[in-house]
């Protein structure tokens, strides 16, 4: 099993595919949501997608809802300044990818 889809399993977060709508040049590629807790892929950006790249995408994406997942539930400390909680999310996320390969 993929290593992010594991590791949301164990936190207790359901992941799913959803229609998240048009961002334009913005490309939303999930979202988290605390009051399930639940992480949506983007239905949208995955269509199309080649199965490999499919993968990359899944880990990548649940991933970093996961680090977000982790902030809420006390786990790590929350990031004042977002653009570096968002890195700190994208690096998170890489070595789960790196964990999965």
């Amino acid at each position: 099993m993929n290593a992010a889809l594991a590791l949301a399993r164990s936190y207790g977060v359901a992941v799913g595919f959803a229609d998240l709508g048009d961002w334009g040049a913005a490309e939303l590629c999930a979202e988290y949501d605390p009051n399930g807790p639940f992480i949506r892929l983007n239905a949208r950006v995955a269509e199309g997608m080649a199965l490999g790249d499919l993968g990359t995408f899944v880990t990548m994406a649940i991933g970093h809802e996961l680090y977000h997942h982790r902030e809420r539930i006390g786990e790590i400390p929350v990031i004042g300044n977002r653009a570096a909680r968002e890195r700190a999310a994208d690096r998170y996320a890489r070595e789960l990818l790196e964990q999965s390969t």
